[in-house]
């Protein structure tokens, strides 16, 4: 049980804590005019323009090296700005995978070149970052991995397929997982990452339409892709460990709590309009009281990773966890509306109810399904 035994209830500094009232007051104007069913995609929502203004202000990189860009907080103050932003409904897809795991991937295992070259446009937020991990017929399997890239006198070639890559239609780079010695067979060995400039010749992006109507994902071929030497990011053969240090920053933040508030928020000032039932209010008691202590979860976790350590296991435990609450609201909301016999329900309501309601089974799949994050736990526990 040591796993989990420096997790600790932790408390958001003043001084982060603080950065919290700026960011609602822009918010307050800038997502005004949006309606509840596109504030409810945010982290899907593409807008670099939004993301730029962001930047200028000086709300991007927040955790990266002033030298770079950045601002040199830590990662509490991104944490206040992600919770807003989420809260809010604002639309964080394009600038969201650099910020979120790219830019402090880079940071940590990238050179001196590579993190000059690299993090101050994605501090700007004129640079954007999408994940080359999932494969097809893999899963969540990552060590499976049968994307190459094979050393040559001029670096390296890269050939195969990534799937369910967010953005990638408009991302600038990836950084891929790719095999680069080995087979298959070999799994966590021969595993290295590599940052793939998505307008080299041989890259094909095929965005896959979800059934919501919405075409985030894509399915990425590289075809005998030529890279520079400097493309290798990190070690060549450690690219497992650096990867699941990565996922700890993608399982860990408040977009595993809070994919599902704009219908929560929404639903609750319908029910303030004066349609309030008792086993309503019990529901929203009910969301919150899970809510809370999640939050509080993920807090200590990026508690963690300002002290510099990688929580990975309990990374895993806020995304299984979060994304179980996720999925419970929309089902949950719409077992009270249906309840409503002959009751007028606000269109914005079941608009983003439709919306939720089609995308949220995708919760528990995103950053890891649930049965490779319980076996993650278990082991980390020493229960397997």
């Amino acid at each position: 049980m040591n796993a989990l035994g420096s997790l600790a209830p932790t408390a958001i500094p003043p001084d982060d804590e603080a950065l919290r009232a700026p960011v609602r007051a822009f918010l307050a104007e800038a997502v005004a005019a949006l309606p509840p069913q596109v504030r409810a995609r945010s982290w899907s929502g593409y807008d670099p323009a939004f993301s730029r203004e962001l930047g200028r202000r000086g709300w991007l990189g927040l955790t990266l090296p002033p030298q770079y860009g950045g601002a040199g907080r830590s990662p509490f103050a991104r944490y206040v700005l992600v919770e807003e932003l989420l809260n809010a409904g604002a639309p964080v897809g394009s600038h969201w995978i650099a910020d979120r795991q790219s830019g402090p991937l880079i940071l940590k295992y990238g050179t001196d070149e590579q993190k000059r070259h690299y993090l101050p446009p994605i501090c700007r937020g004129e640079s954007y970052f999408c994940i080359g991990m999932s494969e097809p017929n893999s899963g969540s399997d990552l060590a499976s991995v049968r994307t190459r890239a094979v050393r040559t006198d001029r670096g390296w070639t890269l050939s195969g397929q990534k799937i369910w890559t967010t953005y990638a239609h408009g991302c600038h780079y990836m950084i891929a997982l790719v095999r680069t010695s080995g087979d298959a067979q070999d799994r966590h060995q021969g595993l290295s990452q590599v940052i793939v400039d998505l307008s080299l010749p041989g890259v094909t992006v095929r965005p896959i339409r979800d059934q919501s109507g919405d075409s985030h994902f894509c399915e990425v071929f590289f075809d005998d892709v030529a890279l520079e030497p400097e493309a290798l990011i990190g070690e060549e053969g450690r690219g497992w460990e650096q990867v699941t240090a990565e996922l700890a920053f993608e399982r860990s933040g408040p977009e595993r709590l809070y994919s599902s508030i704009v219908l929560f928020d929404t639903w609750l000032a319908f029910l303030r309009s004066g349609v309030e039932t008792p086993s309503a209010v019990r529901l929203a008691g009910k969301i919150v009281a899970a809510l809370a202590p999640l939050r509080a979860l993920s807090v200590a976790v990026t508690g963690k990773l300002a002290r510099g350590e990688s929580p990975i296991v309990e990374a895993a435990l806020v995304k299984d966890l979060g994304t179980s609450l996720e999925q419970f609201i929309p089902a949950a909301i719409a077992d009270d509306l249906a309840s409503r016999e002959g009751q007028s329900v606000p269109m914005e309501l079941l608009l983003t109810l439709d919306y939720l309601t089609q995308v949220a089974p995708s919760f528990s799949l995103r950053g890891g399904t649930r049965d490779i994050l319980r076996g993650m736990i278990a082991r980390g526990l020493g229960l397997r």
